[in-house]
């Protein structure tokens, strides 16, 4: 299946990152945020992308040009002849499709629709939030239902700990950060037909307040809870928590990954 990737932000308040590049190349552990997510779709067979582009989206374009290139042992001489001794880039198709700087994120969504057959269903996802979501449970749910649209609903962490405590005062247990159990929020990672991109109405709206709001009120969207590792990156304090829990061997969306090495001696110019 295709995988849709919204890449355009201004990404406003990671600023202390954001003014020299678009926020889905933050990088976490040396490696763009935007690759781990791509990483984690390749994990269950999907490879190919459509990234819809906007603010700095040349920083994008240019990364995945020289990718092939970025991720080989190269021989390069005097005369400027590039011989590849070994690739080890990861074997995606990408499309890099200019939606904007100023489109909103349903016009985005709108704009990539030639891209996709007609009733076609793919995935979405924003190029800043992680997950360690299981994508082929997320689809099967998806189909199941017979919807339009299929969101998947998380549980925010609360932003302080909790006590449980007796009667007495005595404290049972302290958890630092606990999920917050009475609610859920849109979690980002979406499953969705073609159709939908005829419920955006314009390229100055938001996808959430938009199409989305359309397809509640019909009935054309569901829910798939998941009860696992989920985390926006959206300020400075959320990126070095991720980059905290990479450096550390603790990233619950880390995947090995699967690149082959190509001995192929080949001139590539």
């Amino acid at each position: 299946m295709k995988v849709v990737l919204l890449a355009g932000g201004l990404g406003s308040r990671l600023a202390e990152e954001t003014k020299i590049k678009p926020k889905p190349m933050v990088a976490i552990g040396g490696i763009p945020i935007i690759e781990h997510i791509m990483n984690w779709y390749m994990k269950y067979g999907h490879t190919e992308f459509i990234i819809c582009l906007g603010y700095k989206g040349h920083e994008i374009i240019n990364y995945f040009k020289d990718y092939q290139y970025n991720h080989s042992t190269l021989i390069i001489d005097s005369k400027g002849r590039i011989e590849t001794l070994e690739r080890n880039a990861q074997p995606w198709k990408v499309t890099l499709v200019q939606t904007g700087i100023n489109t909103q994120t349903g016009g985005r969504i709108k704009k990539i629709k030639k891209f996709l057959k007609p009733g076609e269903d793919f995935f979405m996802t924003y190029g800043d939030g992680l997950s360690d979501i299981d994508l082929n449970n997320l689809y099967n749910f998806h189909k199941k239902n017979k919807k339009l649209a299929t969101l998947t609903a998380v549980q925010p962490l609360a932003r302080f700990g909790a006590l449980e405590f007796c009667s007495n005062g005595i404290i049972k247990e302290f958890i630092e950060k606990p999920k917050n159990s009475d609610s859920w929020i849109n979690g980002g990672f979406f499953v969705l037909s073609e159709k939908v991109t005829d419920y955006v109405k314009s390229n100055n709206e938001s996808w959430e307040n938009g199409a989305v709001d359309r397809l509640v009120k019909i009935k054309e969207i569901c829910a798939f809870k998941h009860y696992g590792f989920w985390q926006p990156m959206d300020t400075l304090r959320e990126k070095n928590i991720l980059t905290e829990m990479w450096n550390n061997n603790k990233a619950p969306w880390k995947t090995s990954k699967s690149s082959k090495k190509i001995l192929s001696f080949k001139k590539a110019i």
